[in-house]
């Protein structure tokens, strides 16, 4: 389940196709909803430099994110095969 939450926040590209990218937020599922990756996505390619380092730090926090929950998974693997 880690592992799979850890894929999905990372996948662009089914987000770019998908969530057609809300600037608010929304509850309704029927209605665009926001997203990190699509917002990452548009800053990258805004003309602002504040928004190409913002781009940047969003793109660590992902990263990090999915690195800290790849880590917990094997740890959790590894403990319960010892169990």
């Amino acid at each position: 389940v880690i592992l799979g939450v850890a894929r999905i926040s990372g996948e662009t590209a089914p987000l770019l196709f998908t969530s057609f990218n809300n600037n608010f937020t929304n509850y309704d599922v029927t209605k665009p909803m926001a997203s990190l990756t699509v917002t990452v996505f548009q800053y990258a390619m805004g003309p602002y430099d504040e928004w190409h380092r913002q781009a940047w730090a969003a793109s660590f926090i992902l990263t990090f994110f999915v690195l800290i929950a790849s880590i917990a998974a094997r740890y959790l693997i590894q403990r319960k095969k010892h169990s």
